[in-house]
């Protein structure tokens, strides 16, 4: 087997949970941070919180709400054909 090819391996790693919960695990890394643990997830806990530490729903939500505002403004395919086909049929007639 080849010597010094595993990295070090730490009995008493910290996991520290952003709710403030803390336990000892073993890693390769001697501190760990997370944002969610058993303590508050909502699964263990059985409460309904949103979960989003990034603001990735906010994110989601203002896209959601641009698309709406450009569909608005946007013509159809039908409309942009109709108006097409009357530009083709003045040229055709002069």
């Amino acid at each position: 087997m080849k010597k010094d090819i595993h990295p070090k391996y730490y009995d008493k790693a910290k996991v520290i949970c952003a709710c403030g919960n803390e336990f000892i695990v073993g890693s390769t890394v001697p501190e760990i941070h997370i944002e969610l643990c058993s303590a508050c997830h909502p699964f263990y806990t059985g409460k309904q919180k949103l979960v989003d530490t990034a603001g990735r729903v906010d994110k989601f939500k203002q896209r959601v709400a641009k698309k709406a505002e450009l569909a608005i403004t946007r013509k159809g395919k039908k409309v942009k054909k109709a108006a097409q086909s009357a530009i083709k049929a003045k040229k055709t007639k002069k």
